[in-house]
C-alpha cells in the first residue's frame, strides 16, 4: 500500500480515524491496539490506545491486550480490523445481539471466519493467553472450546445488505476501488 493503513487517507479523515468515528456511534469505550512503536493519526482524547506487548504475533495478540485493556469496563467487546471503511453500525449492533450468552460471535461467510469482525466476551481474555504461550495466535483456536455463535451471511443482510462490513483493503486495487465508491457530497 506504500503506507500503514491505518494512515491511507479516505474522504477528510485517516482510515482509521474513520473506523473509530463509525465505532463510537455503537461502542463505547474504544481501545485501539498498536504495535509497540506505531504512529497513530489523531484519535479522540478518549479512545484507549494500548500497544501490542510483543510485536508481530497477530490478530490473538492484538485482541488479547484489548480486551486486557478493557477488563472491568464492559462485558464484551467488537474486534475490528483499521482497514474496514464501510463499517456499519447496524453491523456491529446485530453482532452484539446475536452474540446473546455465547462466549464469541463470529461471522463465517463461505468457508471463511472473520475473526475480525466479531464480539468477544472480556473473559475469554486467559485462554486467549494461554493459546499465545502455546505460539497458536490465531483467533479461530478460541471458537472451538468456547461457547461460540457463528453467524451466516443471512443473519446480517437486513443490517448490511451488501456485507460492506466486512470488506477489508488488502491491495492498492482494494483501496482505489474503495476510494472510488466514496460518496463525494
Amino acid at each position: 500500500m506504500g503506507r500503514p493503513k491505518a494512515w491511507l487517507p479516505f474522504g477528510a479523515e485517516w482510515m482509521l480515524q474513520r473506523v473509530v468515528r463509525i465505532l463510537s456511534e455503537v461502542a463505547k469505550p474504544i481501545a485501539i491496539v498498536a504495535a509497540p512503536d506505531q504512529k497513530l493519526p489523531p484519535l479522540p482524547a478518549q479512545v484507549m490506545i494500548v500497544r501490542d506487548p510483543v510485536e508481530g504475533r497477530g490478530p490473538l495478540q492484538g485482541l488479547a491486550a484489548g480486551l486486557e485493556a478493557l477488563q472491568g469496563t464492559a462485558v464484551a467487546a467488537y474486534a475490528s480490523s483499521c482497514d474496514v471503511p464501510f463499517l456499519r453500525p447496524a453491523f456491529v449492533r446485530r453482532m452484539a445481539e446475536l452474540r446473546g450468552e455465547h462466549a464469541i460471535c463470529v461471522p463465517r461467510v463461505g468457508d471463511f471466519h472473520h475473526p475480525l469482525a466479531a464480539v468477544y466476551r472480556l473473559d475469554v481474555l486467559p485462554l486467549a493467553q494461554r493459546l499465545l504461550s502455546e505460539n497458536r495466535p490465531r483467533p479461530f483456536f478460541l471458537f472451538d472450546p468456547l461457547h461460540t455463535r457463528v453467524v451466516s451471511a443471512a443473519e446480517l443482510l437486513d443490517a448490511d445488505p451488501g456485507l460492506q462490513s466486512l470488506r477489508n483493503l488488502n491491495t492498492p486495487t482494494d483501496y482505489e476501488e474503495a476510494v472510488r465508491e466514496l460518496p463525494t457530497a
